[in-house]
């Protein structure tokens, strides 16, 4: 009986919320990792399209909130999302025909094309905390749990209940369906080739008669897409404050890196194992231990290797130790 109310306290703390966040990260790695295999730069700004997707959003959120439209008992957010990849879409193609474009052609090397991204990142920043400001912003309505611990805790018979989010589930369904989706279009689809060829060898997918300024043009809708999709749905399971897109980024580029750059399913993998480190490393395992320990026995201390506050500094850490040790990642892939 002790044994299952610590994997419940385990289950609640760490297993079902680090599962949640890695398919976020993971979302997000896709569109970093995309973008570095056709464009060939790190794009620095790709946590605030993330913030931009989900900031439009939040607007069509409140926008039908105010109309009394609903999908009760789930999130009136499902029904905004479109329209937040819309906008997140609308604005990765305005800044690629205003900024990136100009330095493409000029082939420029992807160290001022990555400098570039950093410009955007800070004139994306300032239009969004214009708009909506740099608070907290709430915007989840419906059930909140599917699973709460007082019912699980009558059910099972345990001191210890498990609960289970609407927002974790809704994060997993929506990942999941959405990276079956990219696989299926790199795999399966004609474009997707083309974007796989260009890849490979540019040039020799421009022989193949491979219009580049299209490949270019669906990399950045996918991408964009993958964002306001990820940064919604952070935003629903967690909260939204447009500063903290600029954080996350640096666990999505160690899952990028980890998983090794330019390999989708190394992004994936790479975001799961950030995701758990982070959430493992930070979380307190006294209580656990003392239902692991004798009865009456529990640890002096809160065995917590890190407070929560240097959560990203976990990131830090695997991207510092990828790059010494195998920086081509888990998944062979391009070196920075």
């Amino acid at each position: 009986m002790e044994i299952l109310n610590a994997l419940a306290l385990f289950a609640n703390f760490v297993f079902v919320p680090a599962t949640a966040y890695g398919a976020q990260l993971a979302l997000g790695a896709l569109g970093v990792t995309l973008i570095f295999g056709i464009l060939r730069f790190a794009n620095f700004s790709h946590g605030e399209m993330m913030s931009f997707g989900a900031m439009a959003s939040i607007l069509a959120t409140w926008g039908m909130q105010e109309a009394g439209v609903s999908i009760a008992p789930f999130p009136t957010a499902l029904l905004a999302l479109p329209i937040g990849v819309a906008a997140a879409i609308g604005m990765a193609l305005a800044t690629d025909r205003m900024v990136f474009r100009f330095y493409r052609k000029q082939r420029s090397n992807p160290i001022v094309m990555a400098i570039v991204s950093v410009g955007v990142m800070f004139v994306l920043a300032g239009i969004i905390r214009l708009i909506i400001g740099p608070d907290d912003q709430s915007f989840a309505d419906g059930e909140r749990f599917i699973i709460n611990a007082r019912d699980s805790r009558a059910a099972l018979g345990l001191d210890e209940g498990i609960a289970i989010k609407q927002t974790q589930v809704i994060t997993l369904v929506v990942a999941l369906a959405v990276m079956s989706a990219l696989f299926w279009f790199l795999q399966k689809t004609r474009s997707g080739k083309a974007m796989r060829a260009y890849s490979d060898d540019e040039d020799l997918a421009l022989l193949s008669g491979i219009s580049p300024e299209r490949v270019v043009a669906i990399c950045w809708i996918i991408a964009a897409a993958l964002a306001a999709i990820a940064g919604t749905l952070y935003g629903l399971d967690k909260t939204y404050k447009p500063f903290i897109f600029m954080q996350i980024l640096l666990p999505i580029f160690a899952a990028t890196i980890l998983g090794g750059i330019g390999q989708p399913v190394g992004a994936i993998l790479g975001a799961f194992i950030v995701a758990y480190s982070e959430v493992m490393v930070t979380y307190a395992f006294r209580k656990v231990l003392a239902y692991l320990g004798p009865e009456g026995w529990a640890p002096e201390g809160l065995v917590q290797l890190l407070s929560t506050d240097y959560k990203f500094a976990v990131s830090f850490i695997i991207l510092v130790a990828v790059l010494l040790i195998r920086p081509t990642g888990i998944i062979r892939g391009k070196v920075i």
